[in-house]
């Protein structure tokens, strides 16, 4: 089989050649990287020192973009070339098609970057939430207790504190009206 590979290509000549040898190439390199990410974890891209966390987790200067561009160049040309078009239509369907393919690629990690959640807590994101009373809330915000709220897909146990005339006893469902610190929720259990 590899031989019959060889044999064709040794008939080549031209631009099919070219065609040809960056398809294969970058084909073979775009099946190691993608085993290298499946078994070893990240992202198979051996120039990641710019990635620390911070800015855009897309970069477009890359080898996996490399690879990538190359490999969709290499089968996009040759389906162009096969299909009868000239050397320059060739050539320009396999750029266009190889810029599109990490265009897409950009727009999707930019999209799929924004649904990666950090996992601090945002206070403002307690209001209006329902929970209950953990620990007894003293009245007119004479004291502290605490509150079991859902918050950013997680139960969270927050400091509390209430404006209502009356404790808020132990297990009575609360609603957060909004926050007065950084560790601290005002509630009410006047639900809306």
């Amino acid at each position: 089989m590899i031989s019959d590979l060889f044999n064709l290509l040794f008939d080549l000549k031209g631009i099919e050649l070219v065609l040809w040898c960056i398809a294969l190439l970058f084909s073979v390199l775009f099946v190691i990287q993608t085993i290298i990410s499946l078994f070893i974890g990240g992202d198979g891209d051996i120039d990641d020192s710019g990635s620390d966390g911070h800015g855009d987790a897309f970069q477009f200067f890359t080898i996996r973009n490399m690879i990538i561009f190359f490999t969709m160049f290499g089968w996009s040309g040759l389906a162009a070339y096969n299909a009868g078009l000239g050397n320059a239509a060739t050539i320009i369907i396999g750029l266009f098609a190889g810029i599109a393919m990490i265009a897409i690629l950009y727009v999707f990690m930019r999209n799929a970057n924004k649904l990666r959640n950090s996992g601090t807590l945002q206070m403002k994101n307690t209001v209006d939430q329902i929970g209950e009373t953990y620990l007894r809330i003293p009245a007119k915000r004479t004291g502290t207790g605490k509150i079991h709220v859902q918050v950013q897909g997680r139960l969270m146990e927050l400091d509390a504190m209430t404006d209502d005339n009356e404790d808020i006893a132990t297990g009575k469902p609360i609603q957060v009206v909004r926050t007065l610190n950084n560790s601290i929720v005002l509630v009410t259990t006047e639900l809306n």
